[in-house]
């Protein structure tokens, strides 16, 4: 549709002056739209998204509804303070279970099935230092999620899951997951209920301060707003360079049907670098963006060789193996990380406001975040 020959009706029933303009139809992006029709439902709220489904991750994530393995915490703990990786746990814990209040588990197909973290037959170096910590980490994070302990060896489990060259294993029975699809439209069902638009493919090249509003620029035309949300997690600095949000593209394989797979949970190894879970009587595997960390700080789609055969080969010879089993999916997304833990959520210049980078844990975060900028813009 050309951006020059929009009729009366197209103007003025879906093209019109908007309250605020939120610029991604991500999970942060509609959980603010939600929030400000919450708080003030005469406003006038769109949502813009460049992509036809919602681009960057969260349609195209793993549905991990995880706060953290052992790896991982210990890893934060060496660059931030005590204080802070609680503070992150219990705001991932708090947002899942924002999540399913507000969408309710059968409609995100939740389940609470664990997680384990698993070490191979040459960690046990690393493992022995994880497992050692793990008393520590359950009296520290246990005021984050209501009094808990988090964390448990789990190493009878091994023999069960049939993996190969796996020495040992850490159980959180707080993990869940969900299908993303399933969550991602249960928001928009929510979202279209507040009688708020979502326009798709329509990508903001420019947003320009003027003397009583604010102006994009976007590939179907111009749009005027009072105030912006920027919800666009890894894509925000293309427009906010300054912004401290790097891309990390994850590459994620599906399996076809596997007849008693024996796999069900959420599962993490070297890291968090690599994941895989259960679907649908398949297996979701992804990861490996720290092969080569810079070619996957990118904000194209797609796939390399060396992260492909590295998945190929971990699926067949660790996860699967002596299997016969065939790839059915693969795809790619786009998470946005930074050096600090923490999303950003603030305000970029006068009436433009910022709600990015959730450090691959957006179905956890998401939620809050999306509430917690949508609160900054009505202030």
């Amino acid at each position: 549709m050309e951006a020059n020959n929009f009729s009366y009706w197209e103007r003025t029933a879906f093209i019109n002056d908007a309250d605020v303009i939120i610029i991604g139809s991500g999970i942060v992006g509609l959980s603010a739209a939600l929030q400000l029709k919450t708080r003030e439902p005469r406003l006038k709220v769109l949502v813009l998204e460049r992509g036809f489904l919602p681009s960057g991750a969260s349609t195209k994530n793993a549905g991990f509804a995880c706060f953290g393995t052992v790896s991982e915490q210990l890893a934060a703990l060496k660059h931030t303070s005590e204080d802070e990786v609680v503070r992150l746990a219990n705001y991932k814990w708090r947002g899942l279970q924002r999540l399913r209040q507000n969408l309710g588990d059968a409609n995100i197909d939740y389940h609470q099935y664990g997680g384990y973290e698993l070490f191979m037959n040459d960690e046990q170096i690393v493992a022995s230092d994880a497992i050692s910590k793990i008393e520590y980490l359950n009296n520290l994070l246990k005021p984050a999620i209501d009094g808990h302990d988090i964390y448990s060896v789990s190493d009878a489990k091994i023999a069960g899951f049939c993996f190969n060259g796996i020495s040992q294993m850490i159980y959180n029975a707080f993990e869940g997951q969900i299908h993303t699809g399933k969550m991602m439209r249960a928001l928009l069902n929510k979202v279209y209920e507040q009688s708020i638009l979502v326009l798709n493919n329509c990508a903001i090249s420019a947003i320009e301060q003027e003397a009583s509003h604010i102006r994009l620029t976007s590939s179907q035309g111009n749009f005027k707003t009072n105030k912006v949300i920027l919800a666009t997690n890894a894509f925000a600095n293309q427009l906010y360079p300054n912004l401290q949000v790097t891309p990390g593209r994850g590459q994620v394989l599906v399996t076809k049907p596997i007849p008693g797979l024996k796999i069900k949970g959420t599962y993490h190894f070297n890291e968090g670098y690599y994941y895989f879970r259960n679907i649908d009587d398949r297996v979701l595997f992804g990861g490996g963006r720290n092969i080569d960390f810079n070619a996957e700080a990118t904000h194209a789609f797609g796939h390399t060789d060396a992260v492909k055969d590295k998945l190929t080969g971990y699926l067949h010879n660790v996860i699967l193996p002596g299997q016969n089993v065939e790839i059915d999916y693969w795809w790619s997304g786009i998470m946005g990380f930074g050096e600090q833990i923490s999303p950003i959520v603030k305000e970029v210049e006068a009436n433009i406001f910022c709600a990015v980078r959730c450090n691959g844990m957006g179905v956890a975060m998401g939620s809050l975040v999306g509430e917690e900028v949508a609160n900054l813009a009505l202030r």
